[in-house]
């Protein structure tokens, strides 16, 4: 019997985290396992902070994800993954897309962009791989496949073969992007497999 696993991916509105979310449920159940997503939590429109629960095993009952209890982390932006890293646990691996994007306090000068947030992160310990990950969809044709280049990073530290993955993303991207999609993957999945 395999061991429930937990993933969440963090974001912000309007970068995908949902696709994301369908492409990876989609992978996992159909290499068998037991799959419960949360719908996204948050302020799911444009900018405000999203986050989706995604657990996985023999036999799943909630998605819920508690603090200290995430295997995975993939955040879609830098803040974000300040903001949610009380939720990965000991031994856990936080993927982070290497971008800022302002919340509306820093927007309306209410508050300001912390400084450092990837260089603090790393001096705690933390097992994290960040990536251009803009630089990598615009480079696989457009910047709106961020989220699958973040899959890709996922992927190339999961247990799932490729060809999953490429099925899922078959069974959830409109045709006219899959191979746009398939090519960020691909950047992603390189990426993940070349950290040192």
């Amino acid at each position: 019997m395999s061991e429930t696993k937990s993933i969440m991916i963090v974001g912000v509105g309007g970068q995908g985290t949902l696709l994301a979310s369908r492409i990876l449920g989609s992978a996992l159940m159909s290499y068998g396992h037991d799959v419960k997503l949360s719908e996204v939590h948050g302020m799911s429109q444009r900018g405000g902070s999203v986050v989706t629960y995604v657990k996985y095993g023999d036999k799943v009952y909630s998605p819920l994800v508690d603090r200290g209890e995430a295997d995975y982390i993939l955040s879609f932006e830098r803040l974000e993954a300040a903001r949610w890293l009380g939720w990965l646990k000991k031994g856990g691996e936080l993927i982070v897309n290497d971008q800022r994007i302002n919340p509306m306090p820093v927007i309306t000068g209410a508050a300001s962009y912390p400084d450092g947030i990837l260089e603090k992160i790393k001096a705690l310990g933390v097992n994290m791989v960040s990536a251009d990950a803009l630089s990598l969809a615009l480079e696989a044709g457009s910047s709106k496949a961020v989220n699958v280049v973040l899959i890709g990073i996922l992927a190339s530290i999961m247990d799932l073969p490729e060809d999953v993955w490429m099925k899922a993303i078959e069974d959830n991207v409109k045709p006219r992007f899959v191979e746009m999609n398939k090519k960020a993957f691909a950047l992603g999945y390189a990426k993940g497999k070349s950290r040192s």
